[in-house]
């Protein structure tokens, strides 16, 4: 896998914040696979069972909070990364009602801090993850381009536009491409992704992780928010966007250093319902009941993005569509439920082996 990305994360030191975390977990898996020295830098384990910790990764771990400004200067002077994938975040919706000074301190004041880091440190280059709900949603039917307004109507969404926006102040303050070269060296890209599922998510309140979590219990799921539509897609898809952004800022090539968005295409938008049906073929055990609770806490009812930058200036594209996207979540978690093994090596190989197929760019 080390010709992956034109071989460009081959002996780089990547650090990466949140590996402890489900999409973490699996970039670091992949940058090791390309031969990769990965930091992660993360509050510990945030679930039993935990993917990273199934993985068994020779990476160095480094248990920290990113609101830590001393920690992560030690951390950055130590081991002097060669560009940071930021994915540090408290990522849910509806823990954010309950507990919305730790949301905002997290994703906005832990993103002020990372930021800090990088610049003092004088980074190559920041991939900053953020969210599609960063965007100002107004249930358009259709997606919402890098140039669209940030907003957030619940405290998650909220801290993501709020810590989308510090990006742009920080690449316009400290990151100008004007000045590249001449009073930084640092490029800083911001990156936009849908709803992400796939092997190894154990985070509460996710309609996958609470489908899957049902049936090994023998129980039925509960769907609050059947008609809810949003765009699903594999772990891998934006991982892979991630990756071939912090390829090109890797390459100084300054035209990178901006906002783009990674989802699937039109066909991965369905409602919870479906995607329940569509699940259970694959696992005839799952089962579920609409529970729709009345005066629930507010949740976008349709949300998607428009991946048209990154289809025409980085030749990204999705490489599986949905039904093969159901299909290798639901049988990682079947395979590690009933036979205890885990297949996260297995779908990568298999993803790598469909890019090439489809002769996507980073791919090849």
């Amino acid at each position: 896998m080390q010709h992956l990305f034109g071989g460009m994360y081959k002996n780089k030191t990547v650090l990466v914040t949140g590996h402890t975390g489900f999409k973490g977990s699996w970039l670091v898996f992949w940058l090791k696979q390309m031969g990769a020295n990965v930091i992660g830098y993360s509050l510990s384990a945030p679930t039993t069972p935990n993917h990273l910790e199934l993985l068994k990764l020779d990476i160095v771990s480094v248990i920290g909070d990113i609101r830590d400004l001393e920690k992560l200067d030690h951390t950055f002077d130590t081991y002097k990364p060669d560009i940071v994938f930021h994915l540090a975040a408290q990522a849910l919706v509806r823990p954010s009602y309950v507990n919305p000074i730790e949301t905002y301190e997290t994703n906005v004041i832990g993103t002020l801090k990372v930021f800090e880091a990088c610049r003092k440190h004088q980074l190559k280059a920041i991939v900053n993850i953020t969210s599609d709900k960063a965007y100002e949603n107004r249930e358009w039917v259709w997606g919402y381009r890098e140039n669209d307004p940030m907003g957030g109507y619940d405290p998650y969404s909220s801290s993501k536009g709020c810590a989308d926006l510090l990006a742009t102040s920080y690449r316009n303050s400290y990151f100008n491409i004007n000045e590249y070269k001449k009073s930084h060296q640092t490029l800083l890209a911001t990156c936009r992704a849908g709803n992400v599922i796939g092997g190894g998510d154990w985070a509460h309140d996710r309609l996958i992780t609470d489908i899957m979590l049902s049936v090994s219990q023998g129980k039925k799921v509960s769907i609050r928010n059947p008609k809810a539509t949003r765009p699903w897609q594999h772990v891998l898809e934006p991982l892979s966007g991630y990756l071939q952004v912090g390829q090109k800022l890797l390459e100084e090539k300054v035209a990178f250093g901006e906002a783009w968005n990674f989802g699937p295409s039109d066909e991965g938008s369905i409602c919870v319902e479906e995607v329940v049906l569509h699940v259970k073929q694959h696992w005839d055990k799952i089962d579920y009941e609409i529970n729709q609770v009345p005066n629930q806490l507010h949740e976008a009812s349709l949300l998607k993005l428009d991946c048209s930058k990154a289809h025409i200036k980085l030749h990204w594209k999705d490489v599986w569509d949905s039904k093969k996207t159901f299909e290798k979540t639901v049988k990682w978690y079947r395979s590690f439920y009933e036979e205890n093994i885990i297949l996260t090596q297995h779908d990568l190989e298999h993803y790598i082996s469909d890019a090439v197929c489809k002769k996507i760019e980073w791919a090849i």
